[in-house]
């Protein structure tokens, strides 16, 4: 029997938030201006970026996904691109988060008019000094969530969590995350590991804890690697659209022919300029919100 839910990372998405590049962007003189401060690896062409973003943004559509668009907001910046850090989602509602990055602060404020357009509950906000991005947080089913403690969210921030979600959660599992490029840096729980069914997921082990990989494993949960060589290539950041249907970022074979040989299809976009220079894959660019399971 099918079931709707948002408690999900793997279930077919029926709808989810966007924001497109014209709008996070919103100009080359913008991107000029800030693309150093926010730490990307290189400034992104402001017109390469709309096209590129259309074109990924039908990819989304032509599989059947009704796509919620963000506009664009003065309080907020280019890393507004990448809408799936500032909410995250339950059948409570939407709890939305408070950025460990200090320039994206802006960004759950301005989800939050989207949400109430479209008639969603607000269940709740992390505040004060906890810190929490959606980055870091993935339901390993419908009863468990996952949540990266790590430079961009904390303990307080977790803890506020584990409150908000009480009810209708069975365990939170907290997973220390590494240093790696130190706090600068874009890393998220999601940069180890991409669900894709309830019992498949992509990870790159060399950086997964040993305790959260076992936990994984003792689940039944098949695990892929990603190919060494495309870690830094995102090879590892991978979007369920459905169980085993998942849509990546171009230009990491290894990891696509990997996971095609354990029966997923993959769907590919072209990304140099929305995802390659800001560090953002395709479970970056969309804060997916209601799935079937």
């Amino acid at each position: 029997m099918t079931t709707l839910t948002y408690q999900s990372e793997t279930g077919a998405i029926q709808n989810l938030v966007l924001k497109h590049a014209r709008d996070a962007f919103r100009s080359q003189a913008a991107v000029d201006e800030q693309w150093q401060g926010l730490n990307y690896c290189g400034c992104p062409d402001f017109a390469r970026a709309e096209a590129e973003y259309e074109r990924f943004a039908a990819r989304l559509r032509d599989s059947g996904i009704t796509l919620h668009y963000l506009p664009a907001d003065a309080a907020t910046g280019m890393d507004s691109l990448y809408t799936r850090d500032a909410a995250v989602v339950s059948d409570r509602g939407i709890i939305l988060c408070n950025m460990g990055k200090a320039a994206r602060r802006g960004e759950p404020e301005a989800q939050e008019k989207l949400y109430r357009s479209l008639g969603l509950p607000i269940c709740g906000k992390i505040c004060g000094e906890g810190t929490l991005e959606g980055g870091d947080v993935v339901w390993l089913d419908e009863r468990t969530i996952a949540v990266g403690r790590g430079y961009r969210t904390n303990d307080e921030g977790i803890r506020q969590l584990r409150e908000l979600l009480s009810d209708c959660i069975d365990e939170l599992v907290v997973v220390p995350l590494p240093h790696w490029r130190g706090p600068s840096d874009v890393f998220h729980l999601m940069s180890m590991i991409s669900p894709l069914d309830r019992d498949l997921a992509l990870v790159y082990s060399p950086l997964l804890p040993v305790p959260f990989r076992e936990k994984l494993v003792e689940r039944g949960i098949r695990l892929v690697e990603v190919a060494e060589d495309e870690f830094d290539s995102m090879g590892g950041n991978v979007l369920a659209l459905s169980p085993r249907r998942c849509l990546m970022l171009s230009g990491n074979p290894l990891t696509r022919g990997r996971l095609e040989a354990v029966g997923v299809e993959v769907l590919e976009y072209s990304g140099p300029e929305i995802s390659a220079k800001g560090c953002g894959g395709p479970t970056c660019l969309t804060r997916p919100l209601l799935r079937t399971v």
